[in-house]
């Protein structure tokens, strides 16, 4: 294949540490590719008052792949103190980056896997009827509808009079009319059905390529009636041209219940926004936690690749650093998926599934140890033994 170029955003904290060890397993690989390093983040808020700056912006256009390490985000008010003073008291606001990359680009079909990895210590378990334990599977890949719903961006405090004589039009609102503006916020959750039919069938497309038996969709249809209840609809006309793949509907809530009764029976899920933010973090939490939560952000130019963890500061400036690579190296893998090298996005996950399964080189997370500089004196391995490990399972 001809030699392709990544766009690389560390961005903030770890993401900075584990980027690196990404492009350390892609080279390993054989993966052909030159890495063009890109300004994202935090430190370009509080110097330019813009997180996502332009010049950014115009290399993913340019180039449509995207390789993306972590973001800090901070609320209103404390990312306004942290601007510096010339760009204070200039009505900057702070939106964060990733988010605004998947509007800017229209990335709305986020894939989430979360596979269990044989060996691993962090794997869910429970009772069995016997009295013992048992390991069930875990095998779920969320579908999160990316670009709109409550992450929309469409909200206000005080929202301004033709906004609120909108509001006040719908019977429900009648309980808010006596509530001064400045104690009122609002944040839409938009659903549109072109949207809802991409995510859909985007979903059942991935179970019937990979041999799903399921889709479920993942929304609040009893209560949230518009908006899920379009999901659904659209699910249910997508599901007519793959009637090999059950299509099965829960609530959000009961669905939090369930994966932790019977994770295994679930497969390819689709949601919006918030709730396949909340069910990919869920049950990254039953493979291991977000030290093995990779994601996808694609869309029909571009295409952008993260870890689903956080930048962790107080772990950014350890050294040696201690924080675990591995859902920044299956990223990268999902990366390959993406264009085509389909046998080393495989080499890559199988040797980071040997590399577990053979329990010689742990983070200090698969140790369950409380992070900090002192984990290395109790087995943990640095992020550098790690990647290390996998690339031996490479050559």
């Amino acid at each position: 294949m001809a030699r392709r170029t990544v766009v690389s955003m560390p961005g903030d904290g770890i993401g900075k540490i584990v980027l690196p060890e990404a492009i350390r397993v892609l080279d390993a690989v054989g993966f052909e590719a030159d890495y063009v390093p890109a300004d994202i983040g935090w430190e370009f808020w509080i110097t330019e008052g813009n997180p996502l700056p332009d010049r950014t912006v115009d290399l993913l256009a340019r180039h449509g792949l995207g390789l993306f390490g972590a973001i800090t985000s901070k609320p209103k008010n404390e990312a306004g103190a942290e601007l510096a003073p010339h760009l204070r008291d200039r009505g900057l606001v702070y939106y964060s980056p990733i988010v605004g990359l998947r509007q800017r680009f229209n990335l709305d079909i986020s894939i989430r896997p979360c596979r269990s990895l044989p060996g691993n210590p962090l794997n869910f378990i429970r009772r069995n009827a016997a009295g013992g334990w048992e390991e069930p599977i875990v095998d779920a890949v969320i579908f999160r509808q990316n670009t709109e719903g409550l992450y929309g961006g469409v909200e206000w405090t005080d929202p301004p009079p033709d906004v609120r004589a909108a509001f006040e039009t719908h019977p429900k609102f009648k309980r808010f009319a006596d509530t001064p503006g400045p104690d009122l916020a609002i944040s839409s959750r938009i659903f549109t059905r072109r949207a809802c039919a991409r995510i859909t069938r985007a979903a059942f497309e991935y179970a019937a390529r990979h041999g799903y038996p399921s889709v479920t969709v993942c929304e609040k249809p009893n209560v949230l009636r518009e908006t899920s209840g379009m999901m659904e609809e659209e699910a249910r006309k997508a599901s007519a041209d793959f009637p090999d793949i059950k299509l099965w509907s829960t609530n959000i809530d009961a669905q939090m219940m369930w994966l932790t009764k019977n994770p295994e029976d679930y497969s390819v899920i689709v949601a919006g926004n918030m709730f396949g933010d909340i069910v990919s973090d869920a049950f990254a939490g039953l493979v291991g936690g977000l030290g093995f939560a990779c994601s996808a952000n694609i869309g029909d130019e571009v295409a952008v690749f993260e870890p689903t963890h956080g930048s962790a500061p107080k772990y950014a400036d350890l050294s040696p650093s201690i924080v675990n690579p591995i859902a920044m190296i299956l990223t990268a893998a999902m990366l390959l998926d993406h264009v085509g090298e389909l046998d080393r996005a495989d080499a890559v996950r199988d040797a980071t599934a040997a590399v577990v399964s053979e329990g010689e080189v742990r983070a200090y997370d698969m140790l369950r140890l409380p992070g900090g500089p002192d984990v290395l004196s109790k087995g943990a391995a640095t992020t550098t033994q790690i990647t290390d490990a996998i690339i031996r399972k490479l050559v």
